[in-house]
């Protein structure tokens, strides 16, 4: 559902032109998890960024179900960040005025696709109906990034983009997490692309990939 072709972004420093990806190629097939993999400063992150819309490429294609990204309107792609993705990032980013349930509806009310069994389902499967009526704030680590899983699938999003979701948790519970989420993902019916420093998190997914030099090393899983 994925196509990245010859994908090229380069930023501006006091040093000159900072050329991040120089080329990049990556597929991601419907239902599959590819984990992209890479040294500080490859570009993994801006990668991310550029398929889910937040920023745009200097050159190259991004295709969505055969789709381009580029030349679209500051609407649609606003569309697509609000109902195609689910991000989930390393820290969270959760709303601190809003309870455990709002959290987890958040995303999918804005695409209107609030689905109130679904939503129930996957608090369940989280861990979470203990805590639905706490706010962020109340939560353990674990708990907030479980919130984060949760808030990225209410929707069932096409593709989540996930950056380093479980880098601010211990290795057991890395493991833990990042089982459910793959099995959520899955009954979601979404794809995922999923950014890690860990060559342990990787080998769990379908696919791995290594950014390198501005351009990616495909390794099947």
């Amino acid at each position: 559902m994925l196509v990245v072709a010859q994908l090229r972004k380069s930023f501006s420093t006091a040093q000159g032109e900072l050329a991040v990806l120089q080329g990049v190629d990556l597929r991601l097939a419907h239902g599959s998890s590819l984990a992209l993999m890479g040294e500080s400063g490859s570009g993994k992150s801006t990668l991310l960024h550029l398929v889910a819309g937040l920023d745009r490429a200097d050159s190259g294609q991004i295709l969505i179900d055969g789709e381009p990204l580029a030349g679209r309107s500051e609407a649609a792609m606003a569309r697509w960040r609000r109902e195609g993705i689910g991000l989930v990032f390393q820290q969270y980013n959760l709303i601190s005025s809003l309870d455990v349930a709002a959290n987890l509806a958040f995303q999918a009310r804005l695409a209107g696709r609030h689905d109130g069994a679904w939503a129930g389902y996957l608090a369940e499967r989280l861990g979470l109906l203990e805590v639905l009526q706490r706010y962020p704030e109340q939560l353990s680590g674990g708990q907030q990034q479980r919130v984060a899983i949760g808030r990225a699938l209410a929707a069932r999003p096409a593709l989540v983009l996930a950056d380093e979701p479980t880098g601010s948790l211990d290795e057991a519970s890395s493991d833990q997490v990042l089982r459910l989420m793959l099995q959520l993902v899955s009954e979601a019916g979404s794809s995922l692309l999923m950014v890690t420093h860990s060559q342990r998190l990787a080998e769990q997914l379908q696919q791995r990939c290594v950014l390198h030099a501005g351009r990616v090393q495909v390794g099947q899983g």
